[in-house]
């Protein structure tokens, strides 16, 4: 069996925040509208059981806080075939999809929220695809990574 793999998804909190997530039937939802192909391919990569970190983006301050699970592998998104919703594509196929979207399973927030500038100012993150690559909306973690942030989010505020 593969070995667990980790992740960051971003979520403006003003649209979806972890409390949300928190308070959705099961504490599960879907993560659709990911318009972007690098993002789509970690939505792929996916597997039920992967743990995931999520990222409040565009507010102040951004920060990491919680972690969620993947409780559904990747499956056509729905929200690009639909005309009524803000992530239709028209070029996208159902028969041949272009997006895809997974479950994910809010496991637990944080006792504090773990700010970028914070991430920023450890040296043993410094590779981390959030501080690399930015604007992914979806992004590797690596296991080091996942348990460096993990342990300051679970720090007393």
């Amino acid at each position: 069996m593969p070995s667990r793999q980790f992740w960051l998804v971003k979520s403006e909190p003003e649209v979806f925040s972890f409390d949300d997530l928190l308070a959705a039937p099961g504490r599960t939802t879907h993560w659709d509208g990911v318009r972007n192909f690098a993002a789509r391919n970690h939505l792929r990569a996916m597997k039920k059981g992967d743990r995931v970190l999520f990222y409040h983006s565009s507010t102040k301050p951004t920060a990491v806080v919680g972690v969620a699970e993947v409780a559904r592998e990747a499956y056509p998104d729905s929200t690009a075939v639909d005309k009524k919703d803000a992530h239709f594509d028209p070029k996208s196929d159902p028969d041949d999809p272009t997006w895809f979207m997974v479950d994910i399973k809010a496991v637990a927030p944080f006792k504090r929220p773990v700010p970028l500038d914070e991430l920023k100012s450890i040296k043993a993150l410094s590779k981390m695809a959030l501080l690399r690559l930015g604007r992914l909306s979806v992004q590797p973690v690596t296991p080091e990574e996942f348990e460096i942030v993990t342990k300051l989010g679970s720090a007393p505020p």
